[in-house]
């Protein structure tokens, strides 16, 4: 996989005069590690098992470690670089931990957002998936890890999220606006994923 984030050569996580992340398998050509990736991410997504009494920056970046641990000696800690992709600039480094932990706490004290109504549900959903996506806390693989992590969130709170009624192109376009406190695209998407259980 090539560098997305527009960091140009980054030399802690990418190999020498490349934009392709420094893996476990050896791969330097950024498709065959983006196949091989996909492959490897699948297996693992598949035998994931959610600890539902844990959801917190940590659960997150369990989450994180279990997708990646077969590519990235990195997975599962947060990024040590700034990264930006196209004009979204995502959190400074500096402040990866202290957000996050200030907006796991809110969610905390909004209940982990158990017994709400579903429109409400998904307002907030939405809120907190737009803040921890602007946060980005990882080098790279942050999606998959935080659509791992807000299904248990979701079936905490009695709901299911199916992520394949949604097209990739609509869901960068609505994290964009997301990243802009314009969040009834994503809404208006999770609404479409959510179903009750």
């Amino acid at each position: 996989m090539s560098d997305k984030y527009g960091t140009g050569h980054d030399k802690q996580y990418c190999y020498p005069n490349s934009d392709t992340l420094i893996n476990k398998l050896g791969l330097t050509d950024g498709d065959s590690l983006e196949a091989a990736e996909i492959e490897h991410t699948q297996a693992r997504i598949e035998q994931f098992l959610p600890d539902f009494d844990d959801i917190s920056l940590s659960a997150l970046r369990a989450i994180h470690f279990h997708i990646f641990q077969d590519i990235y000696d990195w997975a599962g800690e947060l990024r040590t670089v700034d990264i930006s992709k196209g004009s979204t600039r995502f959190a400074n480094i500096s402040r990866i931990e202290p957000e996050a932990e200030k907006l796991f706490r809110l969610l905390a004290q909004e209940d982990y957002l158990i017994d709400l109504p579903r429109n409400q549900f998904l307002t907030r959903l939405a809120y907190y998936y737009g803040e921890l996506n602007v946060i980005h806390p990882f080098r790279d693989g942050n999606g998959r890890a935080q659509r791992l992590l807000f299904e248990v969130i979701s079936i905490n709170a009695g709901y299911a999220l199916r992520w394949e009624p949604i097209g990739r192109a609509e869901w960068v376009a609505a994290n964009i606006e997301a990243y802009h406190c314009r969040l009834e695209p994503l809404k208006a998407l999770l609404n479409r994923a959510l179903t009750r259980i």
